[in-house]
Order: structure tokens, then sequence, then C-alpha cells
């Protein structure tokens, strides 16, 4: 990788570390969502929970609240980082509506892009 992979998330949802391994000393993972957001060129989350998970629900926002990207964590971020959610998101949850609506989300962007790779990939597999 030609770049810096830093991964915030709670102990029991860590990635597998046979793939943490691969990236070699350029992934670094931590409990600290600042220490992550840190100096970062790209803020990124997800949704907390997949459909299948509703279950989890509870639990989940509970493990995750301190991981919510919000305004504080994108002041650690370079003063040009952008956001990005691969959406759908859920304001209040994982991204806070001040940063998803923000100056510095490119979330539209990034959906509008990836639409253009699906109707491609439909076109390919038609």
């Amino acid at each position: 990788m030609d770049f810096h992979l830093h991964i915030a998330c709670p102990g029991e949802y860590e990635p597998a570390a046979e793939i943490v391994s691969k990236g070699g000393e350029n992934i670094s993972l931590t409990r600290d969502p600042q220490q992550a957001a840190a100096q970062a060129d790209l803020v990124v989350t997800d949704t907390w929970m997949s459909m299948g998970q509703e279950s989890e629900k509870k639990n989940r926002l509970a493990l995750f609240r301190p991981f919510q990207v919000n305004e504080e964590i994108m002041e650690q971020a370079a003063t040009d980082a952008v956001f990005m959610h691969c959406l759908p998101a859920y304001r209040g949850a994982e991204v806070s509506a001040g940063v998803i609506d923000g100056y510095r989300s490119v979330v539209w962007e990034e959906a509008g892009n990836r639409l253009h790779s699906q109707k491609a990939l439909l076109e390919f597999l038609l």
C-alpha cells in the first residue's frame, strides 16, 4: 500500500489479523478515533449495523458510540481532509449531521461514482 491506514474500532470488531498483516507497517489499529484521524487526509466510516444484525443494535450502538465521526474527530484530521461514507448513513449514529452535510463531505460524489461502476458491472453481467 502506498498510504497509511489507521483503523479505530472496538476490540470486539477488529479486522482479522491475517488481513491486517498483509498491510505490514502501513496499517495500525487503535481504540482512539481521535488518534486514528490525526492528520488524516481522508476519514471514512460505515454503518454500524447491516441488514440481519438488528438483534445486535443495542450492543453495537453502545460499543461504537465513541467512534462516531463528528466535528471533533474531523478537527483532528488535516485541514483539507474529506469525509466519505458508502451510504446509507444514519445521522446521529456513525456520523453527525454536521459532518455528513458539511463542506468536507464528498459522500454524494462518492455515491455518484459508485453508480457508474454498478451500471458498468450490470452491463458486463447481462
